[in-house]
């Protein structure tokens, strides 16, 4: 177990709220917040604690190959894992002779992800692991999650990204300037038996309006990527763009499912005409991609992906 204290001793920034919070060893703990406050937080973290922060600024050896960065912090934490199988494990073997100035993004954050296994500390704190990196890497990073949590190692992941918290963590937390709050997830065994099919008849519903300033703006369902939910109302996202809504996921889910939408997640519900991909990050984690102009991807329910397997007639 760890556990990060912010409290009025230890607290210099005006922006970050007081909080505790106790990592279990047997769970990925993340927390979503916006830049600022991450920041803040991360600052106060390195400043406080001796639980090493990973966030991909420290050094590597750039002039290098990939497999001599490796082999050298391989034998620097002395790793009982041989070089080899860590090259394999972090999908590296392919470009293990590239030196590492001519390396992808998500090439050199497998690398650090490598690092960071072999120096096992006792606590880790990740800043943004999966954040403008391939699938491959973001599959990477999530198998080792699963074997750090098999040691068993406490994990905090912060994170700007609601879909990454939710991805990554099995305990979600939101940090907002009124505190830490969990961001419930429910039983969804039970939600999946206890849940009533919403209805398909619809009232006189063409468009789906949100709010801009004092501007009230109608959407066309059609052109509406996913909802997420936000403070317990919906956000419509189109793109890059996001808009607030009056609704809340519930009362919304069942005026837009005769337009072909599905909610895939507690918290989101996508325009299946929408869906690019179906992505598989492990047995119980699935994400969908969004065929936008940024290729968004939101969490699927592991509970949802055989009903959505048959919607898209893959069984």
């Amino acid at each position: 177990m760890a556990t990060f204290t912010i409290n009025q001793e230890n607290n210099s920034s005006e922006s970050l709220p007081s909080f505790s919070l106790t990592i279990s060893d047997s769970n990925i703990t993340t927390i979503y917040s916006d830049t600022d406050m991450q920041t803040e937080l991360a600052k106060n973290l390195i400043e406080n604690t001796n639980i090493p922060i990973f966030d991909q600024k420290d050094g590597l050896y750039t002039r290098i190959t990939v497999q001599d960065n490796v082999a050298f912090f391989h034998k620097w934490f002395g790793h009982g894992t041989t070089l080899p199988e860590i090259l394999v494990q972090f999908e590296l073997q392919h470009c293990a002779k590239k030196p590492l100035h001519t390396c992808s993004e998500s090439e050199i954050r497998r690398v650090y992800f490598a690092k960071y296994f072999m120096s096992a500390p006792e606590s880790m704190v990740f800043i943004e692991p999966i954040h403008g990196v391939d699938i491959k890497t973001t599959h990477t990073f999530i198998s080792m999650l699963e074997k750090i949590k098999a040691h068993p190692v406490p994990v905090l992941i912060l994170v700007a990204n609601m879909e990454h918290a939710l991805l990554l963590g099995d305990i979600p937390y939101k940090l907002q300037h009124n505190g830490l709050n969990k961001i419930e997830i429910a039983d969804e065994d039970a939600m999946e038996e206890d849940e009533t099919p919403p209805p398909t008849a619809f009232d006189h519903l063409f468009k789906i309006p949100a709010k801009i300033d004092d501007k009230i703006i109608l959407f066309d369902p059609l052109e509406i990527d996913y909802i997420e939910s936000q403070d317990g109302k919906g956000k419509i996202v189109i793109n890059e763009e996001s808009y607030l809504m009056d609704s809340t996921l519930a009362e919304i889910e069942q005026k837009l499912n005769a337009y072909g939408f599905y909610r895939c997640h507690r918290s989101y519900i996508v325009n299946l005409q929408k869906v690019r991909e179906i992505i598989t990050w492990s047995k119980n984690a699935y994400s969908l991609r969004i065929n936008n102009s940024v290729q968004s991807t939101i969490p699927l329910s592991r509970t949802k992906i055989q009903e959505i397997q048959e919607k898209f007639s893959l069984k």
